[in-house]
């Protein structure tokens, strides 16, 4: 897996794949330039004038084997905001992970070292789904406030993930959107990279962005104006 992920990563006609990410990225108004050690990625752009970054490359978590895609957006939203929506098979992986470090020897407690959406699955309320949800069966949420959490998966946000389990998010793709210390962060395993798959990923990141304000500031339906199908 290692071995073929360097060949991935590194692989010189992979360039051609990347042009086609460049060439998108600059129609789009958007900058492009190659991670250091040609390792990946990174394309920068604005949404309502706040700048968001996007980066392709090795995972930065353990539970995403191969290369990931990583969006992310300051939104000045209150430190005290802790929203996480991800896949039910991450959900519960994690969450066996979590048990295991818990009862492993004398630890009591799940220390720093584990990675916030472990830590946030152990102690933040999870979202109740209602049992005919549809969504409910693809993904776990935990947040606080909860009514927050609520405004956020209600209508769009909710919809667009359900049509993305047929592409982008089809089961069991590990994939994490969390609001945390102000900023939304997305997270999706991504080993075959494309255009149209950082397009989806980009509207959905959108929508959870512009939903987020919104439900920060306990309205949905209005705020900023809807980008996502532009995106």
């Amino acid at each position: 897996m290692l071995e073929a992920l360097k060949r991935l990563l590194s692989r010189q006609p992979g360039r051609s794949i990347w042009y086609e990410v460049e060439a998108w990225a600059r129609a789009q108004g958007y900058e492009f330039r190659p991670a250091r050690e040609a390792s990946g990625f990174v394309v920068e752009g604005t949404l309502h004038a706040r700048p968001w970054r996007l980066e392709w490359g090795p995972s930065q978590r353990d539970y995403i084997i191969g290369p990931e895609l990583r969006v992310r957006i300051e939104l000045d939203l209150p430190n005290g905001l802790q929203m996480l929506v991800l896949a039910r098979p991450l959900m519960l992986q994690l969450e066996r992970d979590a048990y295991q470090k818990f009862t492993d020897g004398a630890k009591t407690r799940i220390d720093t070292t584990s990675p916030e959406e472990m830590r946030w699955l152990a102690m933040l309320p999870h979202y109740a789904f209602d049992d005919r949800s549809a969504l409910g069966g693809r993904v776990g949420a935990v947040g606080h406030p909860m009514p927050a959490l609520e405004r956020w998966l209600h209508g769009p946000l909710s919809r667009h993930i359900e049509q993305a389990g047929e592409t982008l998010l089809a089961y069991p793709t590990p994939f994490v959107l969390i609001v945390s210390r102000g900023k939304l962060s997305l997270r999706i395993a991504l080993p075959a990279l494309s255009v149209p798959a950082l397009q989806q990923a980009l509207a959905l990141f959108t929508l959870a962005a512009e939903q987020a304000v919104q439900a920060a500031e306990g309205r949905s339906g209005s705020g900023w104006p809807t980008t996502t199908q532009s995106a």
